[in-house]
């Protein structure tokens, strides 16, 4: 199967529209949580047809706890002599220009990335970023569940140090190729999203360091919570599977998201969409990436027949909401 999918899309055949080149990233982090940071980042650069052109990879001193070394293996003590974000800043974003973006889960290696170039108060140079994840469901691949162990395995690539970002980044890459292979010989349009820099950043009380200091940048957190402004479109009603979103729809979230919640919900408010804090029967739609956790939005939801989706899939949504009817 994967040698008939990397042979399946001729030069002759090649969709026009197709990025140029892309970066396959992965990234190792102290936890999931807005003021986490970046432990260790790979990056794979693949030309147009999804072949290897060369790979990076680098440790970073993350200045803080090293946070979960049973998944990641890099202790305090690997990690001290390792540069800082802001000493590999510029060769990490000379591997991501003008390409774009490629990762599993794609929305949360993108913010882990563009938080660390604004804390060094600069922008990755980053327009479009593409997520397997969301790949894998435009070609309807046949996957128990959408872990990179398994696509890995539908096309036959061995795994030899997960967790390991330049491993994960090599085997994304491997399994990369014939995905993009297989989407331009049926025809499919990737599923393209946009990148947006953030830019704001607040100091909060620093987190414990570790290593060498510097003059450094401070640890932080983003966007302080504040009151949005009311949704200007009608509730159209209930979303319906297979269907667009559409401006005015009533959006709640339950449970951890791979994003930062407040930078989710802008996306969402952006978009023309409702973000409520509490589920009703008014409530179109609701975001978890844990439907069964049984949580009173999740209990809700079962009781009141909202539609529930998972993280990835909303994010697809995003990119094509439809316009509000008014009147």
């Amino acid at each position: 199967m994967l040698e008939d999918l990397t042979t399946a899309a001729s030069p002759a055949s090649w969709p026009a529209a197709y990025p140029q080149g892309y970066a396959v990233v992965d990234v190792e982090t102290t936890g999931l949580a807005r003021d986490d940071r970046i432990i260790s980042a790979a990056v794979y650069r693949l030309d147009a047809r999804g072949e290897v052109e060369d790979h990076w990879y680098t440790m970073v001193n993350p200045e803080r706890d090293p946070g979960p070394v049973w998944i990641h293996g890099l202790t305090s003590e690997m990690l001290d002599g390792a540069p800082f974000f802001h000493e590999v800043a510029e060769e990490f974003a000379a591997r991501l220009a003008d390409r774009v973006l490629v990762a599993h889960n794609a929305v949360f290696d993108w913010s882990m990335i563009a938080r660390e170039y604004a804390r060094v108060e600069r922008e990755a140079p980053v327009r479009q970023r593409l997520c397997t994840i969301a790949l894998s469901k435009e070609l309807r691949l046949p996957l128990p569940n959408h872990k990179l162990e398994s696509l890995a395995a539908h096309f036959g690539v061995v795994q030899q140090r997960a967790h390991h970002a330049l491993d994960d980044a090599r085997v994304l890459a491997e399994a990369f190729r014939p995905s993009l292979r297989a989407a331009a010989r049926d025809g499919v349009r990737l599923p393209l999203l946009e990148c947006r820099p953030l830019k704001e950043w607040s100091d909060s009380p620093a987190a414990p360091r570790i290593g060498r200091q510097s003059g450094g940048y401070p640890s932080g957190s983003w966007r302080p919570s504040r009151k949005r402004p009311a949704c200007p479109h009608p509730n159209p009603g209930r979303y319906e599977e297979g269907k667009p979103l559409k401006q005015g729809m009533r959006v709640a979230f339950s449970g951890d998201t791979s994003v930062d919640r407040e930078l989710l919900e802008d996306r969402a408010v952006e978009a023309g969409l409702h973000v409520a804090t509490s589920l009703s029967r008014l409530t179109s739609l609701l975001v978890t990436n844990d439907p069964d956790s049984g949580t009173s939005k999740v209990v809700k939801a079962r009781q009141f027949g909202t539609p529930v989706i998972d993280e990835a899939a909303f994010g697809q949504l995003l990119r094509d909401v439809e316009p509000a009817t008014e009147g």
